[in-house]
């Protein structure tokens, strides 16, 4: 269901800015609700299907990409830190407890849904477009904002899932999940 959620979220399209080779999308923004709800691994697991889904040729990222020939371009680097990134968002989120605190939860999103994946995706960027790391991270600077929306908006979603579903947070095998 989350890589449906992945998939859904790149239906607005997508938004190149500044000449970046890398575009502007929601899809991150279901990363980091997989990880916050379902945990290090099933949120790990659900974004690497979404992966496999697009390596198989379906056309779910934004813009209608898919196929091997989009883990051959500039960004994936960030579609690998989607996978590492949902795990360490829930990863962090275990340390929560039986509730769901959202200062946490907006820290995991923030560690795994930006630190995480910009430490795999800027690297790789400027590797496969023969920049230097600098201006690599120059280009990641121009999504910090928008994704620093995207940790809050998962931030409230999540806390509003947990709330309403408190057995997710509590449940003995919620820390192993």
């Amino acid at each position: 269901m989350f890589a449906a959620l992945i998939a859904v979220l790149g239906l607005p399209g997508q938004l190149l800015l500044f000449g970046n080779s890398v575009p502007v999308t929601l899809q991150t923004l279901g990363v980091m609700l997989a990880g916050s709800l379902l945990g290090p691994r099933l949120g790990a697991l659900s974004v690497a299907s979404f992966l496999a889904l697009v390596a198989a040729g379906l056309p779910l990222l934004a813009g209608g990409r898919g196929g091997l020939g989009v883990f051959a371009g500039p960004s994936v680097g960030y579609l690998l830190g989607w996978v590492a990134g949902a795990g360490v968002i829930g990863w962090v989120l275990r340390f929560t407890g039986p509730r769901y605190r959202p200062v946490l939860g907006f820290a995991a999103n923030v560690i795994g849904g930006l630190g995480v994946i910009y430490a795999v995706g800027i690297p790789l960027q400027a590797w496969i477009t023969d920049t230097s790391l600098l201006v690599a991270a120059g280009f990641a600077a121009v999504f910090l904002v928008g994704d620093l929306i995207k940790a809050v908006i998962a931030t409230l979603v999540a806390a509003g899932v947990h709330r309403a579903y408190p057995q997710l947070s509590s449940r003995p095998s919620a820390a192993l999940r």
